[in-house]
């Protein structure tokens, strides 16, 4: 099974690179792929890592770009991501089945109209790959957007009209560009802080970070042992 770990930045993926036997002389380089090797029972497997840079124009370009020319039976995006929803425990790790670009569209004094009413293109999209409900993991919705929220009034502008759990910078961009590729996508993330006004004493980054790689080493394991 051909595999593609996808994540907008090194750091949210360190544990795993750590556990995996890793060439990692180029992975510094936004857009460009490094083989993870794993222990002795995945030194066969083809599984591949990809840090886009962060944001959603880094990582339609990078993703889209490398998708090009390379084919893979699952793409999985890692990170973490802010919750809107506070009976989320900070730490949580989700899947994430559908994401929206929430800010692309037309303002019309106080009203938002999407790019689907506008007719020009669409803004939800969704996990074309699912884990089977065998796995204890929270299924959510999230909003990506390029300005994260720290105001109570956009916040509340944006919750008013959108049914999002979780905001992230690359969800929907990476949907996006895994269904115009035609390739199986998975997203998971792990939440790190809830939205509201900016209090980075609040965040939990590093137990989000652990969190989110040991649920993803042990998928990794079950997938790549078939």
């Amino acid at each position: 099974m051909r595999i593609l770990i996808v994540a907008a930045t090194q750091p949210e993926v360190g544990p795993l690179i750590s556990d995996f036997a890793s060439s990692i002389s180029n992975l510094n380089d936004i857009g460009q792929t490094v083989l993870l090797i794993a222990n002795s029972q995945l030194q066969t497997a083809n599984c591949k890592l990809l840090i886009t840079g962060a944001g959603m124009v880094a990582t339609a370009f990078a993703l889209g770009r490398h998708l090009a020319t390379n084919r893979y039976d699952l793409v999985i995006n890692l990170g973490i991501a802010g919750s809107f929803d506070r009976s989320i425990a900070l730490g949580t790790v989700c899947e994430v089945i559908e994401d929206t670009l929430v800010e692309l569209g037309a303002e019309d004094d106080e009203a938002f109209i999407t790019i689907d009413d506008l007719g020009f293109g669409e803004s939800r999209f969704y996990a074309s790959y699912t884990l089977p409900n065998t796995i204890d993991i929270k299924k959510v919705k999230s909003a990506t957007v390029n300005t994260v929220h720290g105001n109570e009034a956009s916040i509340q502008k944006l919750t008013s009209r959108v049914n999002a759990q979780l905001e992230s910078m690359e969800g929907a961009a990476f949907f996006y560009a895994c269904k115009q590729a035609g390739v199986p996508c998975l997203q998971i993330r792990s939440v790190s802080n809830y939205v509201e006004k900016r209090d980075r004493a609040a965040w939990q980054i590093g137990p989000a970070i652990k969190n989110l790689n040991t649920f993803a080493a042990e998928l990794l394991q079950d997938l790549l042992k078939d």
